[in-house]
C-alpha cells in the first residue's frame, strides 16, 4: 500500500503558499521514503496551450526548484510535442510558448525532437500494446518528478498523474496510437499536393497521385504528417477514441513511461476546470481549490485526489475516467489502496 502525502491549500491565488507547500511535500516524500536523487532530474510539466490561462503557472514550481538546487541537484523542465496542430506542435514554437508563459527558471527539453519524431519503443507486452513509443529523452531518464494539474478532461474524464505519464510522455506517434487508429486521415479533396508530408514520412506511406492517400499497410503511425501539413489536410482518426480501449492504451503507455524509473508524482488539485490545459481558451474553475498531493504511486495519487473530491460533493465530470485506475492496477502500474498522510 502506497503512501499519499497531502497538503491542504485553500487558494491557488496564494502563489507563495502553493510554492512552499509543493516544496514541503517533495522534501517530506524524499526523506520519508528514503529516496536518493540523481544530480540531474527532469520535471515533467505542461506548459499550457496558447490562450489557456488556468494551467499551473511556473512560479508555483519555484519552491521545488529551490529545494532541489539547495541539495545540489540541477532540475530541468521536460515536455513532449502535441499531436494536434497548434503552438506546441513543434519544438521551436513549443519552447517559444513555454518562455512566453514564464517557464524560464531552468532549461527546457522537448523530449521527442522537432516534430515528435524521436522516440524509443519500450516493450511492455500488455493486452493492447506490445511496445510503446516513448519520447526519446524521457526513455533515457532513470528518475523524474511528474508535476500534474488535476482537472477534468473531455476524453479521459480527468487528467492527473496517469495522463501526464501516458499521454504526456509519449511521442507524437504514441499519442496517436492511444487516441485512435494509428493511421491518420488524409482528405484528398482538400489536399494541395505540396508533398511536404511525403518528405517527412519515414515509411514512404503517403502517395500524392491523382487521389492522394495514406497506405495503411506502410504507415507506422508516427503522425509526422499531421505536424508538417500546412493546410490541415491530414487529421487524427478519432473513430473509437473515447472507449475502454482508449483508457487501457493510456494506462499501458503510462506503464511504459515509468518502466524501470524512480518517479515522484505531485498533483496540484486547484484551478480545477472541466476540461484540459490543452484547450486554447479561457476556462473558469468549477470547484474550490483543494491542495497538493505527492506519492511514488501514480494510481494511488490519482485515486486519492478523486476520493478527496468526492467527499465534498459528487463529481460526475470525473466519474467516467475511473476505469483507468482499475486497469492500471490490473497491469501493475500501481495500487488503488493507499494511506493518506496530511502534513
Amino acid at each position: 500500500m502506497a503512501n499519499v502525502y497531502f497538503k491542504k491549500i485553500n487558494s491557488y491565488s496564494e502563489t507563495d503558499v502553493v510554492s512552499e507547500g509543493a516544496k514541503e511535500l517533495l522534501k517530506k516524500i524524499v526523506e520519508t521514503e528514503h529516496l536518493s536523487l540523481n544530480k540531474l532530474i527532469p520535471l515533467k510539466v505542461h506548459f499550457g496551450e496558447k490562450g489557456n490561462s488556468t494551467f499551473i503557472r511556473p512560479e508555483n514550481y519555484q519552491g521545488i526548484i529551490k529545494y532541489l538546487k539547495g541539495i545540489n541537484i540541477e532540475p530541468f523542465f521536460i515536455e513532449t510535442n502535441v499531436l494536434y496542430r497548434g503552438e506546441r506542435t513543434n519544438k521551436k514554437d513549443h519552447i517559444k510558448l513555454a518562455i512566453k508563459h514564464g517557464f524560464t527558471q531552468i532549461p527546457i527539453v522537448i523530449a521527442d525532437g522537432n516534430i515528435g519524431e524521436n522516440y524509443e519503443e519500450v516493450e511492455i507486452g500488455k493486452k493492447n500494446l506490445k511496445k510503446c513509443k516513448i519520447a526519446k529523452e524521457i526513455s533515457k531518464q532513470k528518475q523524474m518528478i511528474v508535476l500534474s494539474h488535476f482537472k477534468g478532461h473531455i476524453g479521459s474524464g480527468f487528467g492527473g498523474a496517469i495522463k501526464q505519464l501516458g499521454m504526456g510522455c509519449a511521442a507524437r506517434g504514441g499519442k496517436l496510437e492511444q487516441h485512435a487508429n494509428t493511421v491518420p486521415i488524409l482528405n484528398f479533396i482538400q489536399c494541395k499536393k505540396c508533398k511536404k508530408c511525403t518528405k517527412k514520412c519515414p515509411a514512404d506511406a503517403i502517395k500524392i497521385g491523382f487521389l492522394p492517400r495514406i497506405d495503411k499497410k506502410k504507415c507506422i503511425g508516427c503522425a509526422a504528417c499531421i505536424s508538417v501539413c500546412p493546410h490541415g489536410t491530414i487529421k487524427i482518426n478519432w473513430a473509437g477514441s473515447i472507449s475502454k480501449k482508449f483508457y487501457e492504451r493510456m494506462a499501458e503507455y503510462a506503464f511504459a513511461a515509468q518502466k524501470e524509473k524512480q518517479i515522484i508524482y505531485i498533483n496540484f488539485v486547484m484551478n480545477i476546470t472541466k476540461n484540459c490545459d490543452c484547450e486554447g481558451h479561457n476556462m473558469k474553475p468549477f470547484l474550490r481549490d483543494l491542495g497538493i498531493f505527492a506519492s511514488t504511486d501514480p494510481v494511488a495519487i490519482d485515486m486519492a485526489c478523486l476520493d478527496k473530491l468526492s467527499t465534498r460533493e459528487d463529481r460526475t465530470v470525473f466519474r467516467r475516467g475511473r476505469y483507468i485506475l482499475d486497469y492500471g492496477e490490473e497491469i501493475g502500474l500501481g495500487k488503488k489502496k493507499y494511506t493518506l498522510i496530511e502534513i
